[in-house]
């Protein structure tokens, strides 16, 4: 436990230095950075080769941590959103107005999840803040799921491991359209 507490203040003292910080999640390990840090934000997209009209992830410990980068849908359209989490679903909802374009790439909602991953959960308390959660990986590339492998790919390019087990998912989580209920990815 003190190990885990250690890592989590030096995590979340990256966070706040612009630095990348790798993590397990549900499924795989993921890649994050402050997602207000537009260099930091940079950084991680050069990092992994991919294009800034994707959009990225967002995680959270919990729904508050979310609500300052949506614009909170009806109750009805909320109620399966709010059912899955914690979980391995990650929802699209309209983004707030002053999102930058960074997250949301050339869409207008952004992809949001409160993670039931534990460590991943601690993280984002650790840093009072939702993190970008993108699998850690170069685009093409399977993602890591253990520090090893992020090791080889990323050869000292991540500023901070945050040591644990992934999740029981076999695949990255599914992406759903919450207004449409459109599964976007399985």
């Amino acid at each position: 436990m003190a190990t885990h507490l250690w890592q989590l203040r030096q995590a979340a003292r990256h966070f706040w230095l612009g630095g990348l910080i790798a993590y397990p999640t549900e499924a795989v390990y993921g890649l994050g950075c402050n997602p207000l840090d537009e260099d930091a934000v940079q950084r991680l997209l050069e990092l992994k080769k991919r294009p800034i009209d994707k959009g990225l992830i967002l995680i959270a410990s919990d729904f508050d941590q979310l609500r300052p980068f949506i614009i909170e849908p009806a109750q009805e359209i909320m109620a399966p959103v709010f059912c899955s989490w914690p979980g391995p679903t990650t929802w699209l909802l309209p983004a707030a107005p002053r999102v930058p374009k960074w997250l949301t790439g050339r869409y207008r909602s952004i992809a949001v999840r409160v993670t039931a991953h534990p460590l991943a959960a601690e993280l984002c308390r650790a840093c009072e803040s939702p993190l970008i959660s993108t699998s850690a990986n170069i685009s093409g590339h399977q993602p890591a799921k253990n520090s090893l492998t992020l090791y080889k790919q990323f050869d000292g390019q991540i500023d901070f491991i945050l040591n644990g087990n992934v999740g029981p998912l076999k695949q990255p989580t599914p992406i759903q359209d919450a207004i449409s209920g459109t599964l976007i990815r399985k």
